[in-house]
């Protein structure tokens, strides 16, 4: 199945990011679950690194399953430590304690 993005595809995700409470973390391939497009993490990452043109959503917020940070998003780790997001390593948020549960 090829997936079109599209602005409703872009907002969808973009409106679940917008869900995510201060202090928990999502991962890329539960906002794509979240979505019904569970075999679409990667788009999701795709959406997230040009969401900035959309308006102000919390994709510090989101993660990939381990807990590790985005690349190049070298702000991410301040704007969760600033959310209160424990962290287990220099990279990696702690998933069992800061996972959203939605």
């Amino acid at each position: 199945m090829s997936v079109v993005l599209n602005e409703e595809f872009i907002y969808e995700i973009l409106s679940v990011v917008e869900e995510i409470p201060e202090g928990k973390v999502a991962s890329y391939g539960q906002i794509a679950k979240l979505i019904g497009m569970d075999n679409h993490a990667r788009l999701v990452g795709k959406v997230l690194s040009m969401a900035q043109y959309y308006g102000d959503y919390p994709c510090h917020r989101i993660v990939n399953h381990d807990g590790k940070l985005a690349p190049h998003f070298y702000a991410q780790k301040n704007l969760l430590l600033e959310e209160q997001v424990l962290f287990k390593d220099d990279n990696h948020v702690d998933m069992k304690k800061c996972r959203w549960d939605c």
